[in-house]
């Protein structure tokens, strides 16, 4: 099994951008993603209601985090670094299988300017070599065409296509999973 030896979440720095720790302080921007109809359009998940879910959200991200179970950063430009404009990172890490299941999200002023891209680099080294993960899944909306090509772009194939597997809404939809494996 692989261990998870990481004490503190470490920040991850890029030519633009600067990915470090969710707080309690990124809850309004946070509660502002998920509450964006274009972020949301794709991303299967109940709405927040108020800022104090998203405030619980990031207090359970941090808790799994010391549990071994996700690292999640908090996207920023490192010109602001107080200012979450994104998240992305590890949501379910498989211990056992040396897998872990990437997302992510960007608040639209941002879209089309590498961004998601720059930090995926990034995110993925760190699976790999600080993690020393084995694969790295997602599992995205099959509608999602920007975040097929983004995968695609970093290696990733094709892995499955899930047909009603996941019920969200009052609906079935499908899902699509891109892995990459370590070189």
């Amino acid at each position: 099994m692989l261990k998870f030896t990481l004490h503190d979440q470490p920040e991850i720095c890029t030519n633009r951008l600067l990915l470090r720790k969710q707080t309690a302080q990124d809850a309004v921007a946070l509660f502002q993603l998920r509450t964006n109809p274009e972020v949301m359009r794709y991303i299967d998940r109940p709405q927040p209601a108020a800022i104090a879910d998203s405030e619980k959200v990031i207090r359970t991200i941090n808790e799994n985090f010391h549990k071994g179970m996700n690292v999640i950063w908090a996207l920023t430009l490192k010109d602001h670094p107080d200012q979450m404009i994104g998240n992305l990172g590890y949501w379910r890490i498989d211990l056992d299988n040396h897998r872990a299941e990437l997302g992510y999200m960007l608040h639209p002023d941002y879209w089309r300017n590498g961004i998601i891209s720059e930090a995926l680099a990034a995110v993925i080294d760190f699976g790999f070599n600080t993690l020393n993960l084995h694969s790295i899944c997602a599992n995205i909306n099959p509608g999602n065409e920007a975040s097929r090509k983004l995968l695609m772009k970093h290696g990733f194939i094709k892995e499955a296509y899930f047909r009603e597997d996941y019920y969200f809404e009052g609906k079935f939809l499908d899902s699509e999973i891109y892995g990459l494996l370590r070189h």
